[in-house]
């Protein structure tokens, strides 16, 4: 143990030295050093008897610092608690989300065939109302008439209303 202690005790100014430049911290430095240290101790046996420790131990504190900056690239950068900003501290509740989702598809089940093929052409695939009408082979008025019709639909059951008729949106007219 005493030779141990008469080859790494000089070398540790040097380690820390190296420890500083790798991460720029001090107490991150001397952190590392204490558990290259440690590990040294614990494997010492494993060091060469006739070879030199000072290239071992900076390979210890090389391999250890590498490892630590790859946690923390991982982890991200560490933040207090006190110190973090609230909103990075609360996550807005998904499951609106999965609601919102579920009554839109349940609405999009609900609606005749024809109506759905028009809105979900025209809003999801992006398609103009005359493309909409060549690929369903209808009028572009029909198109027109339809995608109302199928949006009004989708809002009625979207708020949760079952009638027929809509209650808030008033029917359009014709005015000349």
């Amino acid at each position: 143990m005493s030779d141990m202690m008469q080859l790494v005790e000089p070398l540790i100014p040097a380690l820390r030295r190296y420890a500083r430049a790798l991460l720029r911290d001090p107490a991150d430095a001397d952190d590392l050093v204490q558990d290259c240290l440690e590990r040294a101790v614990s494997q010492w046996h494993q060091r060469r008897s006739d070879g030199d420790a000072r290239p071992w131990l900076y390979a210890i504190l090389h391999n250890l610092a590498v490892s630590q900056m790859r946690r923390r690239a991982r982890r991200g950068p560490h933040l207090p608690v006190e110190d973090a900003p609230e909103a990075s501290l609360s996550v807005a509740p998904s499951q609106d989300e999965a609601l919102r989702h579920r009554d839109l598809m349940a609405a999009l089940d609900a609606l005749p065939e024809e109506q759905r093929s028009v809105l979900l052409l025209v809003t999801v695939e992006g398609l103009s109302y005359a493309e909409t009408a060549q690929v369903l082979a209808i009028p572009t008025g029909t198109v027109m008439s339809r995608l109302s019709r199928a949006r009004d639909r989708v809002i009625r059951l979207m708020d949760g209303e079952t009638d027929a008729v809509p209650t808030r949106r008033p029917l359009l007219r014709r005015v000349k």
